[in-house]
């Protein structure tokens, strides 16, 4: 079962879920309007004010994405006594599937953000907030809170919203860690600050790159060092896995106990990405509240991110955009597989006396030679396997200035073409492990090789398989068309 339909099949199952998010809310507020002049009396542009609009954010966000999947999203959160927080309640009230729990704050106004922007571009953002108010007795109510919450309702995932507004304070994580551990309910965190300590013990930390990078000290600026970070940040808090969003290059899932996992962006166009943490969160709670591998969660949040980024304004998700968007996906989404998903598909295909072929490379930059290589491979095989070179593999096997292309940009681009049909990322130097794990019925290399030199060949002929030295197109070399584009 390719990933497309695991995930169609888990989203019929979304109104089944329960999840309780913890943290802080705010009303966001977006004036909208044109611009057609400067101010005389400073160099700033003048807003002709057209329409206000309102929302909720923050952990009220979160939970509105839970509730638009289908899902009971249950909310506890402070606001304060003002109409700001009036109207995040009538707002709440709204959403049938939605439960909020608000409890109010006499010592501090609710989070106001303010957020001014003409023909789709934000010009300035105003927050009205106080992060003061907060004492011990405060932290206990929202404790108590949370009691009661998992003690009357059967909760599926807990999230913690921490927006650094105060309601997350170090006493409230540690509670609701060690209690939500207690009865094995998993912890999502979309976390703040530097310093991350604050929530080991939590199951998944969502943090963006920049996030990452401050609460590591570490440098972020690609998926190497992004890994290492993760595995840093994995072994200090006791954290299973690592989500991290990064923009227009996706999000990658670090796992303590699997290899990395990047996701490409999927947006089309990005016109606002406030709230697409809050997005993520809330579709990686849903989906593992009713059971979803932590691969397939992430693959549907990347999804969902996509959708809400091409939004304008605190959007949300909901089931029917997801499985629009994922219907339509073609090979980069249903195409690339890791290990294990791909074994599975490999015994489907085996299961229908399918022909299995395999071939492998860098493929940093495509050009016509890879074209013709990867039609003769599909020429004698059923379906066509690529093995693609990790980044740090190709750092090691060509140098520290390659690849052009990171290596989910490379599998994306292979997966969408129409003669391949699975496309899995090694790490290793050479493919011998992948080749021995799935058997090919067909090796195929270029035929620059001897067959004695093939990695694999001599184990795919020990079972009586073929090696097939595919012709090579004179002319075309990835390192002469760098060197070409570098003169």
């Amino acid at each position: 079962m390719n990933t497309k339909k695991r995930i169609n099949d888990w989203l019929l199952l979304f109104n089944r879920a329960n999840i309780l998010c913890v943290g802080d809310v705010m009303l966001d507020q977006y004036v909208y309007g044109e611009v057609d002049r400067v101010s005389p009396e400073a160099p700033i542009p003048v807003l002709n004010v057209g329409k206000k609009e309102r929302a909720i954010g923050g952990a009220g966000n979160v939970v509105c994405n839970i509730a638009s999947l289908g899902s009971v999203g249950y909310l506890l959160a402070e606001i304060g006594n003002d109409e700001a927080g009036e109207e995040i309640g009538r707002l709440l009230k709204t959403n049938q599937k939605a439960v909020p729990k608000l409890l109010i704050n006499l010592g501090k106004p609710t989070t106001l953000k303010t957020r001014f922007i003409a023909d789709g571009q934000q010009l300035l953002r105003s927050d009205e907030e106080s992060i003061n108010g907060y004492n011990e007795a405060f932290s206990d109510k929202i404790i108590t809170e949370f009691d009661s919450i998992i003690n009357n309702n059967a909760l599926g995932a807990i999230v913690l919203s921490d927006y650094g507004k105060g309601v997350l304070t170090d006493k409230v994580i540690t509670e609701i860690i060690s209690t939500s551990k207690s009865i094995s309910i998993p912890i999502i965190v979309d976390p703040k600050g530097s310093n991350f300590t604050k929530y080991t013990g939590a199951d998944i930390l969502t943090p963006n790159r920049k996030e990452l990078g401050e609460a590591t000290q570490m440098s972020v600026n690609n998926s190497e060092e992004i890994v290492e970070a993760c595995n840093k940040l994995i072994e200090i808090t006791g954290v299973t896995n690592v989500l991290v969003t990064r923009g227009s290059m996706g999000m990658s899932l670090i796992s303590k106990d699997d290899k990395p996992f990047h996701l490409p962006a999927l947006a089309r166009e990005i016109y606002d990405v406030s709230g697409a943490g809050d997005t993520v969160v809330a579709v990686l709670a849903t989906g593992l509240s009713v059971g979803m591998e932590i691969r397939d969660a992430a693959t549907l949040a990347n999804i969902a991110a996509g959708l809400v980024v091409s939004k304008v304004g605190t959007a949300v998700v909901n089931k029917s955009d997801l499985e629009s968007s994922i219907n339509a996906q073609r090979g980069s989404l249903s195409n690339i597989y890791d290990e294990n998903n791909l074994m599975k598909r490999i015994a489907q295909w085996r299961s229908q006396n399918l022909k299995i072929g395999f071939t492998n490379g860098c493929f940093d930059v495509i050009h016509p030679g890879h074209i013709s290589l990867l039609d003769q491979a599909s020429s004698q095989c059923d379906r066509l396997v690529i093995g693609v070179n990790s980044d740090s593999s190709i750092k090691r096997l060509k140098g520290t200035d390659r690849p052009i292309q990171d290596e989910i940009s490379r599998s994306q681009i292979l997966a969408s073409l129409a003669n391949v049909d699975a496309v899995v990322i090694f790490e290793d130097d050479t493919p011998i492990e992948l080749i021995q794990l799935i058997c090919p019925d067909v090796l195929i290399k270029g035929a620059d090789y001897k067959v004695e030199q093939v990695v694999g060949a001599e184990f795919v002929q020990s079972y009586e398989g073929k090696v097939f030295l595919a012709t090579l197109l004179d002319g075309f070399s990835t390192t002469d068309i760098i060197n070409r584009l570098l003169n």
